[in-house]
Protein backbone atom coordinates (compact mmCIF):
# COMPACT_ATOMS: atom_id res chain seq x y z
CA UNK A 1 0.00 0.00 0.00
CA UNK A 2 1.94 3.02 1.23
CA UNK A 3 5.48 4.09 0.65
CA UNK A 4 8.33 4.32 3.13
CA UNK A 5 8.04 7.15 5.60
CA UNK A 6 10.17 10.27 5.39
CA UNK A 7 10.50 10.53 9.18
CA UNK A 8 8.74 9.73 12.46
CA UNK A 9 7.29 13.18 13.02
CA UNK A 10 7.56 14.67 9.56
CA UNK A 11 4.80 16.85 8.29
CA UNK A 12 4.26 19.57 10.91
CA UNK A 13 5.67 22.28 8.67
CA UNK A 14 4.64 20.81 5.31
CA UNK A 15 2.11 22.47 3.03
CA UNK A 16 -1.43 21.15 2.81
CA UNK A 17 -0.72 20.09 -0.78
CA UNK A 18 1.34 17.20 0.58
CA UNK A 19 2.33 16.66 4.18
CA UNK A 20 5.05 14.20 3.23
CA UNK A 21 6.59 15.07 -0.13
CA UNK A 22 8.47 18.31 -0.67
CA UNK A 23 8.75 20.01 -4.08
CA UNK A 24 11.74 17.82 -4.90
CA UNK A 25 9.53 14.73 -4.72
CA UNK A 26 6.18 16.13 -5.87
CA UNK A 27 6.14 15.74 -9.66
CA UNK A 28 7.17 13.64 -12.62
CA UNK A 29 5.63 10.73 -14.48
CA UNK A 30 6.32 8.29 -11.63
CA UNK A 31 3.85 9.99 -9.28
CA UNK A 32 0.84 8.21 -10.68
CA UNK A 33 2.73 4.92 -10.84
CA UNK A 34 3.63 5.27 -7.16
CA UNK A 35 0.14 6.12 -6.01
CA UNK A 36 -2.07 3.50 -4.36
CA UNK A 37 -4.77 5.94 -3.28
CA UNK A 38 -7.56 4.44 -5.40
CA UNK A 39 -6.77 0.88 -4.32
CA UNK A 40 -6.51 2.02 -0.70
CA UNK A 41 -10.24 2.65 -0.49
CA UNK A 42 -10.46 -0.83 1.00
CA UNK A 43 -8.46 0.22 4.06
CA UNK A 44 -9.95 3.72 4.42
CA UNK A 45 -11.97 2.72 7.49
CA UNK A 46 -9.06 0.78 8.95
CA UNK A 47 -6.77 3.79 8.55
CA UNK A 48 -9.19 6.05 10.40
CA UNK A 49 -9.41 3.55 13.25
CA UNK A 50 -5.62 3.25 13.41
CA UNK A 51 -5.26 7.06 13.37
CA UNK A 52 -7.78 7.45 16.19
CA UNK A 53 -6.17 4.81 18.37
CA UNK A 54 -2.72 6.31 17.83
CA UNK A 55 -3.91 9.84 18.63
CA UNK A 56 -5.73 8.65 21.77
CA UNK A 57 -2.52 6.96 22.90
CA UNK A 58 -0.51 10.12 22.19
CA UNK A 59 -2.97 12.01 24.37
CA UNK A 60 -2.89 9.42 27.14
CA UNK A 61 0.93 9.50 27.18
CA UNK A 62 1.01 13.31 27.24
CA UNK A 63 2.88 13.46 23.95
CA UNK A 64 0.27 15.66 22.25
CA UNK A 65 -1.88 18.18 24.16
CA UNK A 66 -5.57 17.57 24.71
CA UNK A 67 -6.73 20.59 22.69
CA UNK A 68 -4.83 19.55 19.59
CA UNK A 69 -5.92 15.94 20.09
CA UNK A 70 -9.56 17.05 20.13
CA UNK A 71 -9.10 19.03 16.92
CA UNK A 72 -7.40 16.10 15.17
CA UNK A 73 -10.09 13.64 16.22
CA UNK A 74 -12.84 16.02 15.10
CA UNK A 75 -11.09 16.44 11.76
CA UNK A 76 -10.91 12.65 11.37
CA UNK A 77 -14.67 12.54 11.94
CA UNK A 78 -15.09 15.06 9.13
CA UNK A 79 -12.83 13.05 6.85
CA UNK A 80 -14.85 9.91 7.55
CA UNK A 81 -18.14 11.67 6.88
CA UNK A 82 -16.83 13.06 3.57
CA UNK A 83 -15.65 9.62 2.48
CA UNK A 84 -12.70 8.26 0.58
CA UNK A 85 -13.75 9.98 -2.63
CA UNK A 86 -13.35 13.42 -1.06
CA UNK A 87 -9.71 12.89 -0.07
CA UNK A 88 -7.11 15.16 -1.65
CA UNK A 89 -4.69 13.65 -4.12
CA UNK A 90 -1.87 11.76 -2.51
CA UNK A 91 0.49 8.87 -2.75
CA UNK A 92 -1.74 6.72 -0.61
CA UNK A 93 -4.69 6.90 1.77
CA UNK A 94 -2.43 7.53 4.77
CA UNK A 95 -0.88 10.65 3.28
CA UNK A 96 -4.24 11.82 1.92
CA UNK A 97 -5.98 11.54 5.29
CA UNK A 98 -3.17 13.32 7.05
CA UNK A 99 -3.23 16.07 4.41
CA UNK A 100 -6.99 16.45 4.91
CA UNK A 101 -6.52 16.74 8.67
CA UNK A 102 -3.76 19.33 8.31
CA UNK A 103 -5.96 21.23 5.87
CA UNK A 104 -8.69 21.40 8.54
CA UNK A 105 -6.59 21.88 11.68
CA UNK A 106 -3.51 23.65 10.39
CA UNK A 107 0.11 22.63 11.02
CA UNK A 108 -0.77 21.10 14.41
CA UNK A 109 -2.73 18.47 12.51
CA UNK A 110 0.61 16.96 11.57
CA UNK A 111 1.12 15.98 15.19
CA UNK A 112 -1.11 12.97 14.55
CA UNK A 113 1.91 11.41 12.90
CA UNK A 114 4.19 11.84 15.88
CA UNK A 115 6.00 8.64 16.92
CA UNK A 116 4.99 6.59 13.92
CA UNK A 117 5.87 5.92 10.30
CA UNK A 118 3.72 5.00 7.37
CA UNK A 119 5.53 1.68 7.59
CA UNK A 120 3.97 0.57 10.87
CA UNK A 121 0.78 2.46 9.99
CA UNK A 122 0.13 0.58 6.76
CA UNK A 123 1.03 -2.75 8.34
CA UNK A 124 -1.55 -2.07 11.04
CA UNK A 125 -4.20 -1.03 8.51
CA UNK A 126 -3.70 -4.16 6.42
CA UNK A 127 -3.94 -6.40 9.47
CA UNK A 128 -6.99 -4.49 10.74
CA UNK A 129 -8.88 -4.97 7.47
CA UNK A 130 -7.65 -8.46 6.61
CA UNK A 131 -8.79 -9.91 9.92
CA UNK A 132 -12.37 -8.88 9.09
CA UNK A 133 -12.09 -10.48 5.66
CA UNK A 134 -10.69 -13.66 7.21
CA UNK A 135 -13.65 -13.87 9.59
CA UNK A 136 -16.00 -13.48 6.64
CA UNK A 137 -14.14 -16.31 4.91
CA UNK A 138 -14.43 -18.47 8.03
CA UNK A 139 -18.15 -17.74 8.14
CA UNK A 140 -18.45 -18.87 4.52
CA UNK A 141 -16.66 -22.15 5.31
CA UNK A 142 -19.00 -22.77 8.23
CA UNK A 143 -22.04 -22.11 6.04
CA UNK A 144 -20.70 -24.51 3.42
CA UNK A 145 -20.13 -27.16 6.06
CA UNK A 146 -23.69 -26.65 7.28
CA UNK A 147 -25.05 -27.13 3.77
CA UNK A 148 -22.99 -30.27 3.29
CA UNK A 149 -24.05 -31.64 6.66
CA UNK A 150 -27.75 -30.92 6.22
CA UNK A 151 -27.80 -32.50 2.77
CA UNK A 152 -25.82 -35.49 3.98
CA UNK A 153 -28.26 -36.04 6.82
CA UNK A 154 -31.05 -36.38 4.24
CA UNK A 155 -29.10 -38.98 2.27
CA UNK A 156 -27.55 -41.36 4.78
CA UNK A 157 -29.30 -44.25 3.01
CA UNK A 158 -28.96 -42.96 -0.56
CA UNK A 159 -26.62 -45.44 -2.22
CA UNK A 160 -24.52 -44.14 -5.09
CA UNK A 161 -21.50 -45.20 -7.14
CA UNK A 162 -18.08 -44.30 -5.83
CA UNK A 163 -15.19 -43.69 -8.19
CA UNK A 164 -11.43 -43.75 -8.34
CA UNK A 165 -9.71 -42.56 -11.53
CA UNK A 166 -13.25 -41.65 -12.66
CA UNK A 167 -13.95 -45.38 -12.95
CA UNK A 168 -16.63 -47.25 -10.97
CA UNK A 169 -14.89 -48.46 -7.81
CA UNK A 170 -17.14 -49.30 -4.84
CA UNK A 171 -20.67 -48.37 -3.79
CA UNK A 172 -20.98 -45.59 -1.26
CA UNK A 173 -23.66 -43.08 -0.21
CA UNK A 174 -24.37 -39.44 -0.89
CA UNK A 175 -23.92 -38.77 2.82
CA UNK A 176 -20.49 -40.40 2.81
CA UNK A 177 -19.39 -38.33 -0.17
CA UNK A 178 -20.65 -35.02 1.21
CA UNK A 179 -19.32 -35.65 4.70
CA UNK A 180 -15.89 -36.22 3.14
CA UNK A 181 -16.01 -32.67 1.83
CA UNK A 182 -17.27 -31.38 5.17
CA UNK A 183 -14.18 -32.89 6.81
CA UNK A 184 -11.92 -31.14 4.33
CA UNK A 185 -13.69 -27.78 4.68
CA UNK A 186 -13.46 -28.12 8.48
CA UNK A 187 -9.69 -28.17 8.13
CA UNK A 188 -9.95 -25.09 5.91
CA UNK A 189 -11.89 -23.36 8.70
CA UNK A 190 -9.15 -24.24 11.17
CA UNK A 191 -6.41 -22.92 8.88
CA UNK A 192 -8.26 -19.63 8.39
CA UNK A 193 -8.81 -19.23 12.13
CA UNK A 194 -5.11 -19.86 12.71
CA UNK A 195 -4.25 -17.29 10.04
CA UNK A 196 -6.59 -14.81 11.74
CA UNK A 197 -4.88 -15.29 15.08
CA UNK A 198 -1.45 -14.55 13.63
CA UNK A 199 -2.78 -11.63 11.60
CA UNK A 200 -4.41 -10.08 14.65
CA UNK A 201 -1.22 -8.66 16.19
CA UNK A 202 -0.37 -4.97 16.24
CA UNK A 203 2.75 -3.58 14.52
CA UNK A 204 2.02 -0.02 15.68
CA UNK A 205 4.93 1.55 17.52
CA UNK A 206 7.55 0.02 15.26
CA UNK A 207 7.76 3.34 13.36
CA UNK A 208 9.95 3.02 10.24
CA UNK A 209 11.47 -0.17 11.70
CA UNK A 210 13.76 1.00 14.51
CA UNK A 211 11.17 2.05 17.05
CA UNK A 212 10.84 5.58 18.42
CA UNK A 213 12.30 7.66 21.26
CA UNK A 214 8.81 8.79 22.32
CA UNK A 215 7.32 7.21 25.42
CA UNK A 216 4.55 5.38 23.60
CA UNK A 217 2.27 2.59 24.83
CA UNK A 218 2.11 -0.07 22.15
CA UNK A 219 -0.16 -2.30 24.22
CA UNK A 220 -2.77 0.48 24.52
CA UNK A 221 -3.09 0.97 20.77
CA UNK A 222 -3.25 -2.81 20.34
CA UNK A 223 -6.09 -3.03 22.87
CA UNK A 224 -7.99 -0.10 21.37
CA UNK A 225 -7.88 -1.76 17.94
CA UNK A 226 -8.82 -5.22 19.18
CA UNK A 227 -5.44 -6.78 18.43
CA UNK A 228 -4.49 -9.74 20.63
CA UNK A 229 -1.06 -8.30 21.31
CA UNK A 230 1.89 -6.69 19.56
CA UNK A 231 4.49 -7.90 17.09
CA UNK A 232 7.39 -7.53 19.49
CA UNK A 233 10.39 -6.87 17.23
CA UNK A 234 9.99 -3.48 15.57
CA UNK A 235 11.81 -4.47 12.38
CA UNK A 236 9.67 -7.58 12.02
CA UNK A 237 6.55 -5.54 12.78
CA UNK A 238 7.21 -3.08 9.95
CA UNK A 239 8.54 -5.52 7.37
CA UNK A 240 6.85 -8.84 8.07
CA UNK A 241 4.18 -9.96 5.60
CA UNK A 242 4.16 -13.67 6.26
CA UNK A 243 0.67 -13.21 7.69
CA UNK A 244 -0.40 -12.30 4.16
CA UNK A 245 1.23 -15.43 2.77
CA UNK A 246 -0.35 -17.63 5.43
CA UNK A 247 -3.79 -16.15 4.88
CA UNK A 248 -3.58 -16.46 1.11
CA UNK A 249 -2.26 -20.02 1.36
CA UNK A 250 -5.20 -20.96 3.61
CA UNK A 251 -7.60 -19.36 1.15
CA UNK A 252 -5.98 -21.08 -1.82
CA UNK A 253 -6.17 -24.43 -0.04
CA UNK A 254 -9.86 -23.84 0.64
CA UNK A 255 -10.38 -22.86 -2.99
CA UNK A 256 -8.85 -26.15 -4.09
CA UNK A 257 -11.17 -28.04 -1.73
CA UNK A 258 -14.22 -26.23 -3.09
CA UNK A 259 -12.99 -26.73 -6.66
CA UNK A 260 -12.98 -30.48 -6.07
CA UNK A 261 -16.56 -30.31 -4.81
CA UNK A 262 -17.58 -28.27 -7.86
CA UNK A 263 -15.86 -30.75 -10.15
CA UNK A 264 -17.68 -33.70 -8.58
CA UNK A 265 -21.04 -31.96 -8.82
CA UNK A 266 -20.43 -31.05 -12.46
CA UNK A 267 -19.42 -34.61 -13.35
CA UNK A 268 -22.35 -36.10 -11.44
CA UNK A 269 -24.71 -33.68 -13.18
CA UNK A 270 -23.30 -34.86 -16.52
CA UNK A 271 -24.04 -38.46 -15.55
CA UNK A 272 -27.53 -37.67 -14.31
CA UNK A 273 -26.53 -38.46 -10.74
CA UNK A 274 -27.48 -35.02 -9.42
CA UNK A 275 -29.86 -32.33 -10.62
CA UNK A 276 -28.67 -28.78 -10.02
CA UNK A 277 -31.19 -26.07 -9.26
CA UNK A 278 -31.78 -23.55 -12.05
CA UNK A 279 -30.29 -20.83 -9.85
CA UNK A 280 -26.91 -22.53 -10.15
CA UNK A 281 -27.07 -23.51 -13.81
CA UNK A 282 -27.77 -21.89 -17.16
CA UNK A 283 -28.81 -22.83 -20.66
CA UNK A 284 -27.06 -22.42 -23.97
CA UNK A 285 -27.60 -19.33 -26.10
CA UNK A 286 -28.31 -21.60 -29.08
CA UNK A 287 -29.16 -25.03 -27.65
CA UNK A 288 -32.30 -24.65 -25.50
CA UNK A 289 -32.18 -28.20 -24.14
CA UNK A 290 -28.87 -27.59 -22.35
CA UNK A 291 -28.50 -27.25 -18.58
CA UNK A 292 -24.94 -26.16 -17.92
CA UNK A 293 -23.30 -26.11 -14.46
CA UNK A 294 -21.87 -22.66 -15.14
CA UNK A 295 -21.69 -21.43 -11.57
CA UNK A 296 -19.76 -24.53 -10.52
CA UNK A 297 -17.36 -24.11 -13.41
CA UNK A 298 -16.62 -20.60 -12.19
CA UNK A 299 -16.19 -21.88 -8.63
CA UNK A 300 -13.69 -24.36 -10.05
CA UNK A 301 -11.84 -21.56 -11.86
CA UNK A 302 -11.48 -19.50 -8.68
CA UNK A 303 -8.98 -22.07 -7.43
CA UNK A 304 -6.69 -21.10 -10.30
CA UNK A 305 -7.04 -17.43 -9.40
CA UNK A 306 -6.28 -18.18 -5.74
CA UNK A 307 -3.23 -20.29 -6.51
CA UNK A 308 -2.07 -17.56 -8.90
CA UNK A 309 -2.57 -14.96 -6.19
CA UNK A 310 -0.51 -16.99 -3.75
CA UNK A 311 2.23 -17.47 -6.34
CA UNK A 312 2.26 -13.76 -7.16
CA UNK A 313 2.39 -12.81 -3.50
CA UNK A 314 5.21 -15.20 -2.62
CA UNK A 315 7.17 -14.09 -5.66
CA UNK A 316 6.80 -10.46 -4.58
CA UNK A 317 7.95 -11.26 -1.05
CA UNK A 318 10.79 -13.54 -2.11
CA UNK A 319 14.22 -12.15 -1.37
CA UNK A 320 13.12 -8.74 -0.05
CA UNK A 321 15.74 -7.27 2.30
CA UNK A 322 14.72 -5.92 5.67
CA UNK A 323 13.05 -3.65 6.51
CA UNK A 324 10.61 -1.82 4.21
CA UNK A 325 10.58 -1.96 0.42
CA UNK A 326 8.05 -0.42 -1.93
CA UNK A 327 7.49 -3.84 -3.50
CA UNK A 328 5.11 -4.47 -0.61
CA UNK A 329 2.62 -2.08 -2.18
CA UNK A 330 2.06 -4.75 -4.84
CA UNK A 331 1.62 -7.56 -2.31
CA UNK A 332 -1.75 -6.79 -0.79
CA UNK A 333 -3.86 -6.73 -4.00
CA UNK A 334 -3.15 -10.46 -4.35
CA UNK A 335 -4.66 -11.02 -0.91
CA UNK A 336 -7.72 -8.82 -1.40
CA UNK A 337 -8.55 -10.41 -4.75
CA UNK A 338 -8.11 -13.90 -3.34
CA UNK A 339 -10.17 -13.45 -0.18
CA UNK A 340 -13.04 -11.85 -2.10
CA UNK A 341 -13.15 -14.49 -4.81
CA UNK A 342 -12.76 -17.50 -2.53
CA UNK A 343 -15.36 -16.30 -0.01
CA UNK A 344 -17.88 -15.77 -2.81
CA UNK A 345 -17.08 -19.13 -4.40
CA UNK A 346 -17.66 -20.94 -1.11
CA UNK A 347 -21.06 -19.26 -0.76
CA UNK A 348 -22.05 -20.28 -4.29
CA UNK A 349 -20.93 -23.87 -3.66
CA UNK A 350 -23.01 -23.97 -0.48
CA UNK A 351 -26.07 -22.80 -2.36
CA UNK A 352 -25.55 -25.38 -5.10
CA UNK A 353 -25.25 -28.18 -2.54
CA UNK A 354 -28.31 -27.31 -0.50
CA UNK A 355 -30.58 -26.83 -3.55
CA UNK A 356 -29.45 -29.87 -5.56
CA UNK A 357 -31.59 -32.98 -5.96
CA UNK A 358 -30.05 -36.45 -5.70
CA UNK A 359 -32.23 -39.01 -7.57
CA UNK A 360 -32.08 -42.05 -5.30
CA UNK A 361 -33.31 -44.66 -7.79
CA UNK A 362 -30.93 -43.53 -10.52
CA UNK A 363 -28.01 -43.49 -8.11
CA UNK A 364 -28.74 -46.94 -6.70
CA UNK A 365 -29.11 -48.40 -10.19
CA UNK A 366 -25.69 -46.99 -11.11
CA UNK A 367 -24.04 -48.08 -7.86
CA UNK A 368 -23.33 -51.59 -9.10
CA UNK A 369 -21.92 -50.61 -12.47
CA UNK A 370 -18.49 -51.88 -13.40
CA UNK A 371 -18.73 -54.80 -10.94
CA UNK A 372 -18.16 -52.29 -8.11
CA UNK A 373 -18.91 -54.93 -5.46
CA UNK A 374 -15.97 -57.12 -6.50
CA UNK A 375 -13.87 -56.03 -3.54
CA UNK A 376 -16.61 -57.21 -1.20
CA UNK A 377 -16.40 -60.75 -2.58
CA UNK A 378 -12.60 -60.68 -2.34
CA UNK A 379 -12.89 -59.49 1.27
CA UNK A 380 -15.28 -62.34 2.04
CA UNK A 381 -12.83 -64.90 0.64
CA UNK A 382 -10.03 -63.30 2.65
CA UNK A 383 -12.15 -63.47 5.79
CA UNK A 384 -12.56 -67.19 5.07
CA UNK A 385 -8.79 -67.65 5.11
CA UNK A 386 -7.88 -67.18 1.45
CA UNK A 387 -4.85 -64.88 0.99
CA UNK A 388 -6.19 -61.55 -0.22
CA UNK A 389 -3.94 -61.52 -3.28
CA UNK A 390 -5.29 -64.91 -4.29
CA UNK A 391 -8.84 -63.69 -3.73
CA UNK A 392 -7.98 -60.64 -5.81
CA UNK A 393 -6.87 -62.94 -8.64
CA UNK A 394 -10.17 -64.81 -8.51
CA UNK A 395 -12.24 -61.66 -8.83
CA UNK A 396 -9.97 -60.10 -11.48
CA UNK A 397 -10.27 -63.23 -13.62
CA UNK A 398 -14.04 -63.28 -13.20
CA UNK A 399 -14.30 -59.60 -14.14
CA UNK A 400 -12.17 -60.14 -17.24
CA UNK A 401 -14.28 -63.09 -18.29
CA UNK A 402 -17.46 -61.02 -17.94
CA UNK A 403 -16.00 -58.52 -20.45
CA UNK A 404 -17.25 -55.34 -18.83
CA UNK A 405 -20.40 -56.72 -17.26
CA UNK A 406 -20.75 -57.86 -13.67
CA UNK A 407 -20.08 -61.62 -13.59
CA UNK A 408 -22.89 -63.80 -12.33
CA UNK A 409 -22.62 -66.00 -9.27
CA UNK A 410 -22.09 -69.08 -11.42
CA UNK A 411 -19.13 -67.41 -13.13
CA UNK A 412 -17.66 -66.45 -9.75
CA UNK A 413 -18.07 -70.03 -8.57
CA UNK A 414 -16.45 -71.47 -11.70
CA UNK A 415 -13.44 -69.17 -11.54
CA UNK A 416 -13.01 -69.87 -7.82
CA UNK A 417 -12.94 -73.58 -8.55
CA UNK A 418 -10.31 -73.05 -11.27
CA UNK A 419 -8.05 -70.94 -9.05
CA UNK A 420 -8.62 -72.54 -5.63
CA UNK A 421 -9.72 -76.03 -6.63
CA UNK A 422 -12.92 -75.70 -4.64
CA UNK A 423 -16.32 -74.07 -5.03
CA UNK A 424 -16.77 -70.47 -3.96
CA UNK A 425 -19.50 -71.66 -1.64
CA UNK A 426 -17.03 -73.79 0.26
CA UNK A 427 -15.65 -70.51 1.55
CA UNK A 428 -18.66 -68.19 1.46
CA UNK A 429 -22.31 -69.33 1.64
CA UNK A 430 -24.28 -68.63 -1.52
CA UNK A 431 -26.73 -66.38 0.33
CA UNK A 432 -23.84 -64.34 1.66
CA UNK A 433 -22.39 -63.93 -1.84
CA UNK A 434 -25.77 -62.76 -3.13
CA UNK A 435 -25.89 -60.14 -0.37
CA UNK A 436 -22.32 -59.01 -0.94
CA UNK A 437 -22.85 -58.25 -4.64
CA UNK A 438 -25.89 -56.10 -3.84
CA UNK A 439 -24.70 -52.44 -3.63
CA UNK A 440 -26.90 -51.59 -0.66
CA UNK A 441 -25.71 -54.61 1.30
CA UNK A 442 -22.14 -53.83 0.30
CA UNK A 443 -22.45 -50.35 1.78
CA UNK A 444 -24.05 -51.68 4.96
CA UNK A 445 -21.16 -54.08 5.49
CA UNK A 446 -18.55 -51.31 5.46
CA UNK A 447 -19.16 -50.13 8.99
CA UNK A 448 -15.59 -49.40 10.07
CA UNK A 449 -14.94 -45.98 11.56
CA UNK A 450 -15.35 -43.40 8.79
CA UNK A 451 -16.99 -45.87 6.43
CA UNK A 452 -20.19 -45.44 4.38
CA UNK A 453 -22.48 -47.72 6.40
CA UNK A 454 -25.41 -45.68 7.78
CA UNK A 455 -24.37 -46.03 11.44
CA UNK A 456 -20.77 -45.11 10.61
CA UNK A 457 -21.85 -42.05 8.64
CA UNK A 458 -24.24 -41.03 11.44
CA UNK A 459 -21.29 -40.90 13.82
CA UNK A 460 -19.37 -38.77 11.33
CA UNK A 461 -22.28 -36.36 11.04
CA UNK A 462 -22.55 -36.03 14.82
CA UNK A 463 -18.86 -35.23 15.05
CA UNK A 464 -19.14 -32.75 12.18
CA UNK A 465 -22.06 -30.98 13.85
CA UNK A 466 -20.05 -30.58 17.04
CA UNK A 467 -17.12 -29.19 15.02
CA UNK A 468 -19.35 -26.67 13.28
CA UNK A 469 -20.75 -25.50 16.61
CA UNK A 470 -17.24 -25.11 18.05
CA UNK A 471 -15.96 -23.12 15.08
CA UNK A 472 -19.09 -20.96 15.01
CA UNK A 473 -18.46 -20.15 18.69
CA UNK A 474 -14.82 -19.35 17.95
CA UNK A 475 -15.90 -17.04 15.14
CA UNK A 476 -18.44 -15.33 17.39
CA UNK A 477 -15.85 -14.85 20.15
CA UNK A 478 -13.44 -13.15 17.79
CA UNK A 479 -16.11 -10.88 16.35
CA UNK A 480 -17.35 -9.97 19.82
CA UNK A 481 -13.81 -9.04 20.84
CA UNK A 482 -13.44 -6.75 17.82
CA UNK A 483 -16.82 -5.14 18.48
CA UNK A 484 -15.91 -4.55 22.12
CA UNK A 485 -12.61 -2.93 21.17
CA UNK A 486 -14.34 -0.72 18.59
CA UNK A 487 -16.82 0.40 21.24
CA UNK A 488 -14.00 1.25 23.64
CA UNK A 489 -12.18 3.24 20.97
CA UNK A 490 -15.38 5.17 20.19
CA UNK A 491 -15.74 6.04 23.89
CA UNK A 492 -12.14 7.19 24.15
CA UNK A 493 -12.50 9.35 21.05
CA UNK A 494 -15.82 10.84 22.23
CA UNK A 495 -14.24 11.81 25.55
CA UNK A 496 -11.59 13.86 23.77
CA UNK A 497 -13.47 15.57 20.94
Amino acid sequence: MSGEEAGDGAGDDETAESVVRRDRFSGGPARGFLSSLAADERIFGADLAVDRAHVVMLSEQGIVGSEVVGEILAALDDVEAAGHGALPDGEDVHEAIETAVVDRVGPDGGKMHTARSRNDEVAACIRHRLREDLLDAVEATIALRGALLDTAADHVDTVMPGYTHLQPAQPTTVAHLLSSYESAVARDSARLLDAYDRTNRSPLGAAAFAGTPFDIDREQTADLLGFDGVVSNSMDAAAGRDFLAESTAALATHAVTVSGLAEDLAIFAHRGHVDLADEYASTSSIMPQKVNPDSLELVRAVAGDAVGGLSGLLTTLKGLPRAYNRDLQRATPHVWDTVDAVTEAAAVAAGAVETADWPAETLEAAAGEGFSTATGVADALAMAGVPFRTAHEVLATAAERADGDAPGIDTLDAVTAEVLGESLFTYVPRGRVEAIIDPRESVASRDSVGGPAPEAVAAQLDSAAAGIDADAAALSDRRDALDEAAGTLDQEVAARV
